[in-house]
Formats: C-alpha cells, sequence, structure tokens
C-alpha cells in the first residue's frame, strides 16, 4: 500500500460512517456474547455494521480558506509604498518648471499623507476603490503625466511657437490634486462615521 492509500485508509478510520458502523458492530457483538445472534452472529455483526455506516451523516467539506479582504488590502499598500519610494526617486532626477514643480511638491505631499500608514493605513485597508484609485495615479497618472512633459519638452524645443507642454502638465498635476483631495475627504468623512457609529454603541451600552 502507497503512501496515498495509507492515508485514504486512515481518513476512512477517522470517518463518520465508519464511526457509526463501528458502533453499530459494537452492538452486534454485545448480541453475540448475550447469544441473541446465535451462530449467524458474524452476519449479525456486518449487518449492523453497514446499517450504520448508511444512516451515517455524510462528510462535511471544510470550507475553503480565502484570504481575509482587508489582509489583502493591507499586502497591496504596502507594495504601492514601496512603488511610491521608487516614484519620488524618479521625480528627483526630473528638472520641471517652477509652476509645475510647485503643484507635483502639493500632488507628492499629499500622496505621502494617504500613503501614511499611522493616518490612514487602518481606513484604506477597508476601501479598494481608494487603494486603486491611489495606486492608478502613484503607478501610472503621475510618471506618465511627467514623462510625457519631458519628452513633448524636447520636441517643442524644435518646433519654435508650439503651446508650451508645461501648461498641460500643470493642468494634470492640478487634477490629480483634486482627485487625491476628494479621496482624502472621502476616508476623513469615513472616519468620522465610524467615530459616530462607536459613540452611539456606547451610549446604546450605558
Amino acid at each position: 500500500m502507497g503512501i496515498g492509500g495509507f492515508l485514504r485508509f486512515l481518513r476512512f478510520l477517522e470517518s463518520r460512517k465508519n464511526i457509526a458502523g463501528s458502533a453499530c458492530g459494537l452492538v452486534g457483538l454485545g448480541l453475540t456474547f448475550t447469544g441473541v445472534a446465535g451462530p449467524y452472529w458474524p452476519v449479525v455483526v456486518a449487518g449492523l455494521y453497514g446499517a450504520g455506516a448508511l444512516i451515517a451523516p455524510p462528510e462535511r467539506q471544510p470550507v475553503p480558506d480565502f484570504p481575509d479582504p482587508s489582509a489583502q488590502l493591507s499586502a497591496q499598500l504596502d507594495e504601492l509604498r514601496g512603488d511610491f519610494g521608487r516614484l519620488l526617486t524618479y521625480l528627483e532626477g526630473v528638472e520641471l518648471p517652477p509652476a509645475a514643480d510647485g503643484r507635483l511638491t502639493e500632488l507628492t505631499g499629499l500622496l505621502t499623507a494617504l500613503l501614511d500608514p499611522d493616518w490612514s493605513g487602518e481606513v484604506l485597508a477597508t476601501d479598494p476603490e481608494g487603494v486603486h484609485a491611489l495606486s492608478r495615479a502613484v503607478r501610472q497618472d503621475v510618471p506618465e503625466a511627467v514623462d510625457t512633459f519631458v519628452r513633448t519638452r524636447w520636441w517643442t524645443r524644435l518646433t519654435p511657437g508650439a503651446e508650451p507642454p508645461e501648461r498641460h502638465l500643470e493642468r494634470q498635476l492640478g487634477l490629480l490634486h483634486e482627485e487625491a483631495e476628494r479621496l482624502a475627504v472621502s476616508l476623513r468623512e469615513a472616519e468620522a462615521r465610524r467615530q459616530e457609529t462607536h459613540t452611539r454603541y456606547l451610549e446604546g451600552r450605558a
């Protein structure tokens, strides 16, 4: 018998059908010892064992162990914070016009606060849409806006008189800042609601 067969045998020994059948089989042995079963005791014992196995409730399948959604979001946030650190390192090496640089500083400051685990980590861990919005800003919107500006500015030097690309960059960074502000307001309101709910709970318990 291989290991697989041995494990199946052990599972059978622990199964409800075997336990119920064995219990009924013991009743059959008791009847044998009292002389009730007579010479047919093997049939009686086997029959009672089979009957017990048939009436035993079916085995319960274990419930799948799904990951905790909040734990998943927390792990995603940890990865996002690492990516944000790499984004900041990239931005330090990019030279931007003063107006655009000022808007970028405001935006990265707000993103830093939003990703601060001591400030919003717990509430963000229950807000998948908020995590998605931050992920999109850090991993897509901000680097794409800055990189597009850098590449477009090079072409603008070859075509004097074209619309300055920094205007587009300033507008893009302003829109991203507004989006991050809306997320901050949403998280702040969620925290306020949670505090109010806890207050009502304590008042009701008093």
